[in-house]
């Protein structure tokens, strides 16, 4: 019996899944919107995917989630349809990568699926109407979803003036999101990732706690890094977590490796450049919160992103230490029915 839980991977995902993968983002929007316009579409979509219970609660950072499992950035970028999305029953939203000025991201295509594997490579490039839209929309936010704010530089904008990027995006924000995240890890950018450096990386995270302390009320903020950091990169993370006082590691974005993929070489070098996320990246980004966590001796929060297709993957996450975990591809992936299953997993396991 096709129930409405599973009616995506049984009829929605296949249909969008034969269109261009960023034609079949927005269609799924419009889709979003359209079903949830109304009370009583989203009292449909509440009663199929939300599922809460006092066990599945956390408070980190000052914040109290209703659940664990949160959507990464990336998928709202201009924070369009965050209050469409609450409906689903994630625990916290987290929109961008947010620029200063609007940006078209790099030339189409640039999304590219890979069923065989349940991935995606991308090199959007940050493209996004500009944090000032976003923060239009975020104003008129009609849900108590804990919304996160994640920011990044203008692709134009040097490396030596990024600060002033990130300061103006969180300056932006500041009144409208939860909590920050700061995206120096997206493979997409060119010359990005040199910002993960130890000495640019403190003086970025030093300058924005400054602000930070000068505010009424400080907002937390974390660190997204790249899981292709070496374990001696990863002792330098720790280190800049414990001097610049952050409030946690997002870990992790996508990754420039391309293994283990089952498509011919020659296949995915026609892809091109590109993070690539989803199953294969899943291994590794559990091996980044389990060093983290260990090292540090769970010294700081760690949210957990990347290859959580199933109950199963989010639970090796949270077993290796993740505090909180996201979803992207494995929602495209699984639908929205993955969230509530995640969940009741959780009670379950009694994590």
């Amino acid at each position: 019996m096709l129930t409405f839980v599973n009616m995506y991977k049984s009829f929605l995902k296949p249909y969008l899944f034969k269109l261009d993968p960023e034609k079949a983002h927005y269609l799924t929007f419009d889709l979003l919107k359209t079903g949830l316009r109304n009370g009583l579409g989203r009292a449909i979509f509440k009663s199929a995917y939300k599922y809460e219970h006092p066990q599945l609660e956390r408070t980190l950072f000052g914040l109290s989630f209703k659940n664990p499992v949160g959507l990464a950035a990336g998928l709202d970028k201009d924070a369009k349809v965050f209050n469409e999305l609450a409906n689903l029953g994630f625990g916290f939203i987290e929109i961008g990568t947010l620029t200063p000025k609007p940006q078209p991201g790099n030339d189409k295509p640039r999304l590219f699926r890979l069923p065989k594997d349940a991935a995606i490579i991308n090199r959007m490039g940050f493209n996004n109407e500009g944090v000032d839209e976003a923060v239009k929309r975020l104003r008129n936010k009609k849900t108590n979803v804990i919304i996160g704010g994640n920011i990044g530089k203008n692709k134009v904008t040097p490396n030596e003036d990024a600060t002033r990027d990130y300061e103006y995006c969180f300056n932006a924000l500041f009144d409208v999101v939860d909590y920050f995240v700061v995206n120096v890890s997206s493979p997409n950018t060119p010359n990005l990732r040199e910002l993960q450096d130890k000495e640019p990386l403190t003086a970025l995270l030093n300058h924005l706690q400054a602000i930070n302390a000068s505010k009424p009320k400080r907002k937390p903020l974390l660190l997204k890094i790249a899981p292709d950091l070496s374990n001696s990169q990863l002792d330098d993370i720790i280190g800049i977590v414990a001097s610049t006082k952050i409030d946690g590691i997002v870990a992790t974005n996508t990754t420039i490796a391309r293994e283990p993929l089952s498509y011919p070489k020659a296949e995915v070098d026609a892809i091109g450049m590109g993070g690539l996320s989803g199953k294969p990246l899943s291994k590794r980004s559990t091996e980044v919160i389990a060093y983290l966590k260990t090292k540090s001796n769970n010294a700081f929060p760690v949210i957990g992103v990347g290859g959580i297709h199933s109950a199963e993957d989010a639970l090796e996450k949270l077993r290796a230490g993740a505090d909180l975990i996201q979803l992207y591809t494995g929602f495209i992936y699984e639908g929205p029915g993955l969230i509530k299953a995640i969940n009741k997993a959780i009670i379950k396991h009694h994590l």
